[in-house]
Order: structure tokens, then C-alpha cells, then sequence
């Protein structure tokens, strides 16, 4: 896989801000992740010490090409309550968009989850692949054990492709992180966007 340096956007809705992430963020990222009960299976740094690490591994990650991260802004009261990104990034010619994308190493604050702000930000991230770099396919992955994001990502309409065994590290499971983990892969290709575009305006209002 080529890297594809991505120069940094905004992705803009009436809910949430997309932002590009920066080391300016941290300090709201520490707030926004103080409740931790629906962390389970998701890295979410717990010390202003390791935001900090985390936010300037995911720039980093963004800087060489590997991803485009973001900080979530909750536009009512302009706090930040997250993180999301796209990565995998892979092209199938020598376009300078990529083909396919996956959209993932997502999370928000506790009052933030199962609001517009998470509907809208996946209606914004959706519309710049399929619209603006015009992908084939995208892809959003999570622990095979977590219950409560695979049925989030399943209403959402993607559809379900299989589990990947040992595929990535787990993260946020103090028992098993750093441990092989086996992954739940889904995706949405063009023909299926239409539909899932027109059902998540309906949700978003």
C-alpha cells in the first residue's frame, strides 16, 4: 500500500465539526474521556500524558500518509466529545484520491454516543468518500466481542463480510490489550450509498 499524504480538511455539519487533530486538542480530549464506562474495547487514553502520546501518534499517522484523523466537535456548545479517522487508505491506480478507505479508531464522550453528533459525523465522512473521493468501498471494522459497536455499525446498514482472526492488537481491554484479537469487518460499497446517505439525512434531521 502507497501512503497518500491527504492535506488536512474540515468536514462541516449542523451537529458536529470535523476537525483536523492536533496537540491543541488534548486537554479537551482529556475532559471528553473522563466517563469511561463504554470504553470496553476501544483506546481511549486515561492521562493527559498518554492523550498527548496518542493524539501525536494519530498526526504522525496522518503526516506520512497512513490515515486522516480528526477531532469531533459538538457544535451546540463547541466542545470536543471524540475522536475518528479514516485509514487503510488504498489506491488501485495512480489516482491522487484513494479507492477504498476504512473509517475507524472512533469514539466519543458518554453523552455524545447514540446522538446526532455520532449520526451526522458518519454521514459526513461517508459523503467525502463516496462523493469527493468517489471510493468503491468502505470499510468499518471493530473487536469481534463488542456487542454494542457491531450492532451500531449494523444499523447503520453496512453489511457484515466475517470475522478476521488474530488481525489486530486489542485496545481497551485491560485484560487482553496488546493481545491478538480477532475483528469484525464490515463495509458499504457505491450502489449500496444512496440508501444509507438518504436514512442517516432522516436520522440526522
Amino acid at each position: 500500500m502507497v501512503p497518500m499524504r491527504l492535506e488536512p480538511f474540515t468536514l462541516t455539519g449542523k451537529h458536529v465539526l470535523l476537525e483536523p487533530l492536533s496537540l491543541a486538542h488534548v486537554p479537551q480530549l482529556c475532559e471528553a474521556a473522563v466517563d469511561r464506562s463504554t470504553f470496553g474495547f476501544t483506546l481511549v487514553p486515561d492521562t493527559p500524558a498518554a492523550m498527548e502520546r496518542y493524539v501525536a501518534a494519530l498526526v504522525a499517522d496522518s503526516e506520512r500518509g497512513n490515515a486522516v484523523a480528526f477531532a469531533q466537535r459538538r457544535v451546540a456548545d463547541q466542545r470536543l466529545v471524540g475522536c475518528t479517522r479514516f485509514m487503510e487508505l488504498r489506491r488501485w491506480s495512480s489516482d491522487a484520491a484513494p479507492s477504498e478507505v476504512e473509517i475507524g479508531g472512533t469514539w466519543l464522550a458518554s453523552d455524545a454516543q447514540r446522538t446526532a453528533v455520532n449520526s451526522e459525523a458518519k454521514l459526513l465522512l461517508l459523503t467525502q468518500a463516496f462523493e469527493q473521493w468517489q471510493v468503491q468501498r468502505v470499510a468499518i471494522c471493530t473487536d469481534a466481542r463488542n456487542e454494542r459497536s457491531r450492532a451500531a455499525i449494523e444499523r447503520l446498514g453496512a453489511q457484515f463480510e466475517g470475522v478476521l482472526r488474530c488481525h489486530r492488537l486489542a485496545q481497551g481491554d485491560a485484560v487482553n490489550a496488546g493481545t491478538p484479537r480477532d475483528t469484525a469487518t464490515y463495509s458499504i460499497v457505491t450502489a449500496e450509498w444512496p440508501g444509507i446517505k438518504s436514512a442517516l439525512l432522516a436520522t440526522v434531521g
